[in-house]
């Protein structure tokens, strides 16, 4: 999980006035395999590469290298090689010095830590006016002491115990310290003053990873015929040139003293699933965007805590309220003997109502009162919940400097440039300043724009074409445990067909889930994105609706379409010459919930399994591909761990730049099991917290043992994630409205009670839901009961008039009354939730106003900073111009002003270095008005 809150306070670690990260001083010793041979210089980027003298392409290989190192050297970064001539390995080392991370912290527009001696700001206690008033009562009060102390004495066992309680549960302070808060600013070689870039740790090893990687991306090597993406290193990875580049990690799991084991230890391990999570060290490892995504999924984890016990209360109801529900008794333990029912399928028969027993069960124990409660509860809690993110998330944009943020600031994508290179310049960006090409609309955008959204349709019928071959399938597995040479009860036929056709619709997802992600990476390449965050959001976009119709299309068809259009016996609406899927009496509420079940938790167990299993496979496989049998083989070799931390990273899986987007997808799928169909399987909630307490820990121990440390990046939210969110927010109070309205049996039930029952109880609401049918009036049922048999009547569900009336088999007017009432509900549920989340939104500040005093102080404070010290500085320019002058001047002039106004300059010139003038007053002397108090008086 993730805290909740907060808080303000500023210390240090072990009392020094630093906000370094622990890697840089909490070592035991010099790991040498962190720096060059001189033990001097850091180690910031490694490329690594493997020659083959017989492959007919290394020599190209070799002049590229030379090229782009060449690029490299010229940029002012430093190189080292290292030679594994057994393993045919090669490793480049990469030094940023210090004049490149200046100018390229400028270019960047980095925010860094301010002087330490510049950021002193006393935080006020805010008094507690509750507080305040009972101290006051009690002296005003007789015997207000004695409760007061009485009192102070219970609320201070309680607070004990609940701080023992916390204190096991919150960020354990003995390893992860709170770190010091320090004003920021956008870094600028011109206002330098304000920064201690000599201290060792101002420059830290994301930023330094993240300035190398920005200069990899945009050095050129030779290629044939001009090509255009013959620049940046992912082309030179792709094409084979090197096999990696990676920044390194600070040290082995295993190793005391580094972050890395630090994290491993007491964040990713699962026996730590109670803990709150250390996101500001997992921040400033990782950066800030997987920083990010793990404060976003621990208060995701923490919300579904509330969630999760409501739903289990409401299932417990559901349990426990079984046994006095009317219908179930009725088809259980029916007085008057059985109920024939009509064939479900052209290749069924006849069956007794009392087969679905079991089934009826089930089904209350998802269709009862408590759905409804439950329902409106999850849309109250999917607002909350976003409302809280965005109050939270303001807190931690706060904490890491990415208040002032902006995405335009983004420089555009090396791809892009690529792309666009034989167009010369011809815009100019506003924020940047540079001149950038435009992308001709009508000759490439409008047309990748056109193919692609032509592209995603045929995708999304395709997806509906699976949708069909489950609905063939399940018929099809329907008729066949029926008419089987062990026929099974029509129950258990239905519960089996649905269970296997969810199982066949899982494996399907997976197969197109595979074609989507790659067609979807595609396209968006060829619509031309200018960032990479305006291509991350075009990606997300595609992909999620690929998914949401992939993974949502088949409940939707049994929440709202099964059952609903088949007509009635004798006269069946076909689609293709086949009659429709029908549900069972209970209606399809259970069929959803089963197929909505075996989707959620069997995609969470096979993701889980693959996060696991998938990273140690390829490791494997890439141990064999570079010739790595020692690792294959597990054989430990700690000296070789500690010289060698380049080679022991190599071996490890790239992270890639878009690697958190499986897991931001798979969570927010989730969500939308969680939310959209929350009504149809109240436990939703419940197995989501069990899979995600799993999930926070999996994803960290992946990137902490099986994945090179990415390279920090900067972003400002979730991105396109939280409007994706706020959707399926708002979707889901209407497919809850119409899942309790359409699907479940609740409006049926108050109309019978409210009008139909003269004790409005449920009693005969089972002969109130079934229609009878005469067997006579359709030639294929007559067939099915042969010539002999005496069966004349079957019933289905359904409001028709019966076969006596002159109307026969024509909707009742029970049944309009029904839909009106259907209708209704559905216009009040969504209009109450509605009003209640706008007014919880109303409510809810996206910003504490406590936060946003302390940002607009810190705001003020860091401007007078800038101020006075640029101020100073002027003073001290004007001074220096002025004593240039002075020594200017003929010797006869000084002669002749010594006579007249003895050292009166000199003392002029000593007071104005010296003196804390402010810039009214510095302007005024150099002017020359002697009129200024409070410098020596009428001397100046």
């Amino acid at each position: 999980m993730t805290e909740p809150h907060l808080g303000t306070t500023i210390n240090s670690y072990d009392e020094r006035e630093c906000s370094c990260p622990r890697e840089f001083y909490e070592r035991e010793e010099l790991n040498t395999s962190l720096f060059f041979d001189d033990c001097k210089r850091s180690i910031d980027f490694v490329l690594g590469y493997k020659t083959n003298a017989h492959d007919e392409t290394e020599a190209e290989n070799k002049e590229k290298r030379r090229v782009f190192e060449t690029n490299l050297r010229n940029q002012g970064l430093e190189l080292e090689e290292v030679h594994k001539l057994k393993e045919q390995l090669h490793f480049v080392k990469i030094h940023a010095p210090l004049e490149v991370l200046r100018r390229y912290a400028e270019i960047l527009k980095l925010r860094m830590p301010m002087k330490e001696s510049l950021c002193i700001m006393r935080i006020n206690e805010k008094s507690n006016r509750l507080h305040n008033a009972a101290h006051y009562l009690s002296k005003k009060i007789p015997g207000m002491s004695v409760v007061n102390r009485s009192t102070k004495s219970v609320l201070s066992s309680v607070k004990s115990v609940f701080n023992f309680f916390l204190h096991n549960i919150y960020v354990d302070d003995e390893h992860f310290p709170k770190r010091a808060h320090r004003f920021t600013a956008i870094y600028s070689r011109d206002k330098e003053y304000l920064f201690d870039i000599r201290q060792d740790c101002f420059f830290t090893t994301a930023v330094r990873s993240r300035i190398v990687e920005f200069i990899l991306d945009r050095q050129r090597f030779p290629a044939k015929h001009n090509n255009e993406m013959a620049f940046g290193i992912e082309r030179l990875v792709a094409e084979g040139v090197y096999c990696s580049a990676y920044p390194l990690h600070d040290g082995e799991i295993t190793e005391s003293g580094t972050m890395r084991a630090l994290l491993y230890k007491h964040w990713a391990s699962v026996k730590k699933w109670y803990r709150y999570q250390p996101l500001d060290d997992v921040k400033e490892y990782f950066g800030v965007k997987i920083g990010l995504y793990f404060a976003w999924l621990g208060y995701y984890t923490y919300m579904l805590l509330l969630a999760s016990i409501v739903g289990i209360v409401c299932f417990l109801y559901s349990w426990l309220s079984l046994k006095n529900y009317v219908p179930v008794k009725d088809i259980c333990d029916r007085p008057n003997g059985n109920i024939t029912m009509c064939p479900l399928c052209e290749w069924c028969d006849f069956w007794d109502l009392k087969e679905t027993c079991n089934y009826a069960k089930i089904t209350y124990l998802i269709d009862n009162p408590s759905t409804i409660f439950f329902a409106v509860f999850m849309s109250f809690w999917a607002t909350l919940f976003l409302e809280l993110w965005k109050r939270y998330s303001a807190e931690i944009t706060h904490r890491w400097d990415l208040t002032g943020f902006d995405v335009h600031e983004e420089h555009p994508r090396p791809q892009y440039l690529a792309r666009l290179e034989h167009i010369p310049p011809t815009r100019t960006d506003y924020v940047t300043n540079m001149k950038e090409p435009i992308v001709p609309f009508w000759r490439m955008k409008l047309p990748a724009t056109v193919f692609s959204f032509s592209v995603v349709l045929l995708l999304v019928a395709l997806a509906f074409v699976a949708l069909l071959a489950v609905v063939v399938y399940r018929m099809s597995m329907m008729a066949a445990l029926k008419l089987g040479s062990a026929p099974m009860t029509t129950s258990g036929a239905i519960v089996v067909a649905t269970a296997s056709a969810a199982f066949v619709n899982l494996c399907l997802l997976y197969v197109l889930n595979y074609l989507y992600s790659h067609l979807a990476e595609y396209l968006t390449e060829l619509e031309m994105w200018r960032t990479q965050t305006q291509f991350d959001d075009s990606l997300t976009l595609k992909i999620y609706l690929l998914q949401f119709v992939n993974y949502y299309a088949s409940i939707f068809y049994i929440a709202f379409f099964k059952g609903k259009f088949v007509g009635h016996p004798g006269e069946y609406n076909k689609v293709f010459d086949y009659r429709q899927e029908e549900c069972s009496s209970g209606g399809c509420l259970t069929e959803l919930c089963i197929q909505l079940a075996i989707i959620m938790i069997g995609k969470q167990a096979f993701n889980t399994i693959l996060e696991v299993l998938m990273p140690m496979f390829w490791r494997k496989v890439l141990a064999i591909q570079v010739g790595l049998s020692r690792l294959f083989n597990n054989e430990p070799n700690p000296h070789k761990a500690k010289d060698e931390r380049w080679m022991r990273d190599f071996r490890l899986l790239d992270w890639g730049a878009r690697s958190l987007f499986p897991e931001y997808l798979e969570m927010v799928l989730q969500y939308g099991f969680v939310t959209i169909f929350v009504a149809a399987f109240p436990l939703a909630p419940f197995f989501a917290l069990l899979n995600n307490i799993l999930e926070m820990r999996l994803d960290a121990k992946k990137l902490l043992t099986h994945h090179k440390r990415p390279v920090s990046q900067r972003v400002r939210d979730i991105g396109v994630w939280y409007r994706i969110l706020d959707c399926i927010g708002k979707l889901s109070v209407i497919t809850n409205g119409f899942i309790i309205a359409f699907t479940s049996d609740m409006i049926p039930r108050l109309v019978y009670r409210s009008i139909v029952s003269k004790d409005h109880s449920l009693n005969g609401y089972l002969d109130f839901t079934l229609s009878e049918f005469q067997i006579s009036d359709s030639p294929t049922l007559r067939s099915l009961t042969g010539d002999v048999s005496n069966r004349t009547m079957c019933k289905y569900s359904d409001y028709r008039l019966p076969p006596s009336s002159p109307e026969k088999y024509h909707l009742s007017s029970m049944f309009y009354i029904i839909l009106a009432c259907r209708l209704a509900f559905v216009v009040v549920f969504e209009n109450f939730v509605a009003l209640v989340m706008i007014l919880v939104r109303w409510c809810i500040p996206d910003m504490s106003v406590e936060l946003r005093d302390q940002i607009r102080r810190e705001i003020y404070i860091t401007n007078e900073i800038i101020i006075e010290q640029e101020s100073q500085r002027a003073r001290f320019e004007r001074a220096k111009r002025s004593n240039s002058m002075l020594q200017n001047r003929s010797t006869d002039d000084l002669d002749m002003a010594a006579v007249q106004e003895p050292n009166a300059q000199f003392i002029k010139i000593e007071k104005l270095l010296n003196a804390n003038l402010s810039q009214i007053e510095m302007d005024t002397i150099i002017h020359g008005d002697n009129k200024i108090t409070g410098i020596a008086g009428a001397d100046c």
